[in-house]
């Protein structure tokens, strides 16, 4: 069955995975990082503060997000091979871009000194460049996807296209984190190299194998017709006609506002604010254990050895766990648990998921940012995992369930529209809240303040330099002992409270708007309808019993109409050895023996096959 399910896929469907995979490695490879390289100073990085971060994301967020709303339109209009060509230039230009930042900014300057200002203008134009790229590659790919899929194969497939983008979201880190570098030798411009030449691979793969699905002439003529500010406006009429639709997606943009802070902002906060020693310790013993698994190989006369154990030590930075690894336990948990926790709650009323998958979500998002301990942390963010696996199919469920019969595609974009407003003004808020309350060099300058150092003195320190003036001030053996003074002076951790806050709001609303728009009546006509399929279900198992007792019945009822027949055939026998027997009796006028209509049609009917059948069910 599996396998007659994968020969009616079309061959474009293999592809389009392909190209899922191959530009998700980009993406969430330079995603990993990019937090970090924004705000550091010192090791290759932007030195960027939060606030600018916050800006540069969140204006990424609103392109990124709401462009697919209309650039479907674009794809089809212009083709989808022509698109993806476009979208895979514009996303190469954007990640040498970035890997150029600050040779850009010295060009331009004529010095090598860091300048943060021309760098949030660098960053933000690349950031900018890779949203429109990213959002022009996924209408088109999508669009490969469903016109490769029937029926009778979709499920499966758009289950497997989705899981391809869960397993690019976990490796891509990975590769990452080895790529970039460690603090005494940072080398973030090979992540973004990577991605450019990923994205030319997908380039070439384009160019060279793609091939344009075909279209009817009436969708050639429907999309020839619709300019894409015809597609955005239409939309935007059908959301504001529908006010509960409209309710809904604003009161979900609350919980997006929170949910997207974990990529965002906590690798930042892990990276100043947790001690990743012990983790770390864990993954460089595991390391040192593989030793013996080391291979030696030769090529183009150059000797060269792997270990498994040097992935594990790139995992590691000065000892620690890195930031990114932390987070990536979160696609991790995804990638093992979607399809038993999918099973499970598949049946559930969907705000009892929803409710549940968000009440999860919101305690390990807040956990994972209460503690300085590594190990805490990675509890935190794999119980937001499972969290999230359980409530976001659910918010997809709601707007199929609420969507019009003939509008259902328009309404499932709408699903873009609280993931963009919720990433994107979470970090234009993120970036100020982060730096009032838990920006380490801001909180370590106030500490010296506060403990008798001239302010004048240390306002254009940065916090490498500010560190050791904090470790001598508290008189603390190491950086991580005066990090826990900070940490326990300033709670920097209330950040998070704050933005659990917003995402507890949400879900109240959701439960209110539940009620308020007639939702659970919805909701409990769908359990109705599954418990119906499975009594029926039952049903048809108990009437599958019956028939089959029915057969035992029927078998039982042969084997007696068969011995019947057999003590038949065995009269008639003695009824032949008897024949003189009978003649005598005629003669001497006593009645002659006369078989019934019946049973001389049923002695006609018995062969000799009948008789050994007879035999063998006795």
């Amino acid at each position: 069955m599996a396998f007659e399910t994968l020969k009616s896929i079309k061959p474009a469907f293999w592809l389009a995975n392909g190209q899922e995979a191959c530009e998700r490695l980009a993406y969430f490879g330079i995603r990993a990082v990019l937090p970090l390289m924004m705000v550091s100073v010192g090791t290759g990085g932007l030195g960027l503060d939060m606030a600018d971060k916050g800006i540069i994301y969140g204006i990424w967020a609103l392109i990124q997000c709401l462009v697919p709303m209309v650039s479907g339109g674009f794809s089809e209009s212009f083709g989808y091979k022509k698109s993806l060509i476009v979208a895979f230039t514009i996303n190469t230009l954007g990640y040498l871009l970035m890997a150029n930042i600050l040779n850009i900014a010295t060009l331009i300057t004529g010095t090598g000194d860091l300048h943060p200002t021309l760098n949030f203008w660098l960053m933000l134009l690349g950031g900018c460049t890779i949203g429109l790229g990213t959002a022009l590659f996924k209408p088109p790919v999508q669009g490969i996807v469903a016109k490769s899929l029937n029926e009778k194969n979709s499920g499966f497939g758009f289950g497997l296209f989705y899981w391809v983008v869960n397993v690019g979201g976990f490796l891509a880190p990975m590769i990452a984190t080895a790529l970039r570098g460690d603090t005494g030798n940072p080398t973030w411009h090979y992540v973004f190299y990577g991605a450019a030449f990923v994205t030319i691979f997908n380039l070439v793969i384009t160019l060279i194998f793609f091939k344009e699905p075909k279209r009817t002439k009436e969708e050639l003529e429907k999309h020839k017709n619709e300019s894409m500010a015809h597609v955005f406006v239409n939309t935007l009429k059908i959301l504001w006609a529908d006010k509960n639709m409209l309710l809904f997606l604003l009161i979900v943009s609350g919980f997006w506002l929170m949910f997207m802070q974990l990529w965002d902002l906590l690798p930042n906060f892990i990276d100043e604010w947790v001690d990743g020693r012990s983790v770390g310790a864990a993954l460089l013993s595991a390391a040192d254990s593989l030793e013996i698994f080391t291979f030696r190989f030769s090529l183009f006369g150059n000797l060269y050895e792997f270990n498994p154990g040097d992935l594990l030590r790139s995992w590691t930075d000065n000892g620690a766990i890195k930031p990114e690894m932390i987070i990536n336990i979160d696609s991790a948990a995804i990638i093992l648990f979607v399809l038993p926790l999918s099973a499970l709650f598949a049946r559930y009323k969907m705000m009892t998921a929803l409710i549940l998958g968000m009440i999860i979500s919101v305690f390990g998002f807040v956990f994972s940012g209460m503690t300085t301990s590594a190990g805490f942390c990675c509890l935190g963010v794999f119980i937001f995992a499972i969290g999230e696996i359980i409530c976001s199919p659910k918010f997809s469920e709601y707007i199929g369930m609420t969507a019009p019969k003939d509008k259902k595609a328009i309404y499932m974009g709408f699903s873009n529209i609280p993931f963009a407003v919720g990433w994107a003004f979470g970090n234009f808020l993120s970036g100020p809240l982060y730096q009032l309350f838990s920006s380490k060099e801001v909180l370590a300058r106030e500490y010296l303040v506060n403990h008798g150092t001239n302010a004048a003195e240390i306002a254009n320190l940065k916090l490498n330099e500010l560190m050791p003036l904090v470790q001598a001030k508290s008189g603390t053996a190491d950086s991580f002992a005066a990090t826990e003074v900070l940490w326990n002076e300033f709670a920097p951790w209330n950040i998070w409270i704050v933005l659990g806050v917003i995402g507890v709001a949400s879900m109240i609303g959701m439960i209110l708007f539940y009620y308020k728009s007639g939702m659970n009546k919805l909701d409990d006509a769908r359990v109705a309808e599954n418990d119906d399929d499975d009594n029926s279900d039952d049903a048809d198992k108990s009437d599958d019993a019956d028939k089959s007792d029915d057969a035992d019945k029927s078998d039982d009822a042969d084997k007696s109409d068969d011995a019947d027949k057999s003590g038949d055939a065995d009269k008639s026998g003695d009824a032949d050895k008897s024949d003189d027997a009978d003649k005598s009796e005629e003669k001497s006028g006593d009645p002659k023996f006369e078989y019934t209509e019946a049973e001389k049609a049923l002695k006609k009917e018995l062969t000799r096959d009948d008789v050994e059948n007879i035999t063998i069910k006795d």
